[in-house]
């Protein structure tokens, strides 16, 4: 059996250097390649810049806006040389939000490109560098360090701030959570470990590289093992397996709903003659995931871990369909109430597999030993809300089975009310899931006219199959574990399904919009099974209703 070929080092930096003088194809992109040699000596020639340009006595952070290009990895490995933090900025930020985001971060270098630069127009960015890598002025700027030899700065240990990476709240400016060299060298040398990966594999980087998922589950696993890296600028479905093959990809990493829309494509029959091993990700689902493996060949591992660090889990080969596993040994993970502290009852099981017990089963997923969680930058509110009482809380939903197993129940701020019960948005998108006339599925809360909320869901039909409320109601009435309170009042129809540039589902922008959308809206009114057109007299006399009861207010953001 070949060898992983993991190097064991203790930072990132270390990992970097190791890669020097291996002359075996390391970058792989649209338009060309590179070895792992030439990657390590254009990071050695970016970090000597980096020395020059980073002021002396501020933070050493630089702040990257660009798409996956070969820029990035070699911005990363040189940061990881140089001592450096790299800040991954969104491109779908804007104006006075984008400019707190580089500002926040105290980043005195951004790295961009000229497809980016209309964002930075009349931005207030005082005292910070920016270099435009798709330019002669970078060529020439760059062209003095060419020859420079990889250096690990002296201030480099393994807790060097290596990530500043945002994440995203239901309210609240994004926190950047930091990771250091020591933490990031240490995730890709477990990944290697558990997903035996060689240095003859090639690992497909098609999330962004601003997230924390593309840089410590794809990227630093490839740079442990030795491994190749393949980098598509913006995910595509659409050209997902015509990567894959060109570039024999055999590991990918995905996020949200990345994997419904490559289920979505039109099925070839030679789908399954393709090098791919495995997948690894958070919120594909079981039945998608099961659709993937048919239809692909590829098993994908569905992992969990708190953007933070803070908890994980991995699946484990006898879990259960929906569970993704046990927590590891030697954490002390619990699903607890979070009014009183206690820990929830243990899940119970129809014969279908339905929850009988989610208001009393499910809580907040919180791990109350020691947490890897190194902290938000500038940021102590949100610091110490996240550690309140000596905890780590996810902010994630679960419930926990009488072996043991965990299971993903959503956000916290995906959990509805219905008439006096707690539902999980989660709970109720793998039963939707299930449904033929649905490429991909949201569900989340709207008011009630009276109190509590009432379930409404997205739904992306596969392309050129419309909406057929009858017989999605049908469906829905065939399902054994679809509780009573389950069913959606509103199904919003939408072509595809609006998500975050890290490709989860936007919920917040669905909530604010409700039913009041341009999208068709298809509504289930109180007592009936059947679903009709909600039309604008319906929205009148549905609106007069929240008037009536004064909570009118409480459909706008």
């Amino acid at each position: 059996m070949e060898s992983t070929g993991s190097t064991a080092a203790a930072t990132v930096a270390e990992l970097v250097l190791a890669r020097w003088g291996d002359h075996r194809t390391g970058l792989r992109f649209a338009e060309g390649r590179l070895s792992h040699h030439q990657v390590t000596a254009g990071a050695a020639a970016r970090a000597a810049l980096l020395a020059d340009l980073l002021p002396r006595h501020g933070e050493p952070h630089i702040g990257v806006l660009l798409d996956n290009t070969p820029e990035y990895p070699l911005w990363l490995s040189a940061a990881a040389l140089a001592g450096a933090a790299v800040a991954g900025i969104n491109p779908t930020r804007r104006g006075a939000e984008l400019a707190r985001d580089i500002l926040h971060t105290d980043c005195a270098v951004l790295v961009t490109e000229r497809a980016h630069l209309p964002l930075l127009d009349g931005l207030q960015l005082p005292s910070v560098r920016i270099l435009v890598t798709d330019t002669d002025a970078y060529a020439e700027l760059l062209a003095p360090y060419a020859g420079a030899k990889p250096e690990i700065a002296r201030s480099v240990t393994p807790r060097s701030r290596m990530l500043l990476y945002f994440t995203s709240g239901s309210t609240g400016a994004p926190k950047a959570a930091i990771c250091s060299q020591g933490r990031l060298a240490a995730a890709g040398g477990s990944l290697v470990g558990h997903f035996g990966i060689r240095p003859a594999d090639t690992h497909y980087v098609c999330m962004p590289m601003f997230h924390g998922n593309a840089v410590i589950a794809d990227w630093a696993p490839a740079l442990a093992a030795g491994a190749g890296v393949a980098l598509r600028r913006r995910f595509s479905a659409s050209h997902f397996l015509d990567d894959v093959r060109e570039f024999r990809a055999t590991y990918f990493t995905y996020v949200g709903r990345a994997v419904q829309y490559v289920l979505a494509t039109e099925a070839r029959p030679d789908d399954r003659e393709n090098p791919l091993r495995v997948g690894f990700g958070t919120e594909a689902g079981a039945v998608d995931a099961a659709r993937f493996e048919e239809r692909f060949g590829v098993r994908l591992v569905e992992g969990y871990g708190s953007s933070e660090g803070g908890a994980a889990i991995q699946r484990s080969p006898d879990a259960p369909p929906n569970a993704i596993g046990r927590s590891a040994p030697g954490d002390d993970l619990a699903v607890v109430d979070p009014q009183t502290l206690d820990e929830c009852e243990t899940a119970l099981f129809a014969a279908d597999g339905r929850l009988l017990n989610g208001a009393t089963a499910i809580g907040e997923l919180v791990n109350r030993g020691r947490s890897p969680f190194e902290g938000y930058w500038r940021n102590e509110e949100a610091e110490a809300e996240r550690l309140r009482g000596g905890w780590y809380w996810t902010g994630d939903l679960f419930y926990r089975d009488a072996d043991g197993y965990l299971y993903f129940a959503g956000r916290t701020d995906d959990r509805l009310r219905v008439d006096s019960e707690n539902l999980a948005a989660a709970v109720i998108e793998n039963i939707l899931a299930r449904y033929e006339g649905a490429a991909a599925v949201a569900v989340y809360a709207v008011p009630d006219p009276v109190a509590g909320d009432q379930v409404m869901a997205a739904l992306a039909p596969p392309p050129g199959i419309p909406f057929d409320p009858l017989d999605f109601a049908e469906f829905l009435l065939s399902q054994p574990d679809l509780g009573t309170k389950m069913a959606p009042s509103f199904v919003r129809v939408v072509e595809r399904m609006p998500v975050t540039a890290t490709n989860k589902v936007a919920r917040a922008a669905l909530r604010g919009e409700g039913f009041r959308c341009e999208d068709p809206v298809w509504w289930r009114p109180p007592g009936s099974s059947s679903y009709r057109r909600l039309a604008r007299p319906g929205l009148t006399e549905l609106l007069a209703q929240y008037r009536a009861q004064g909570r009118r207010d409480l459909l706008d953001p």
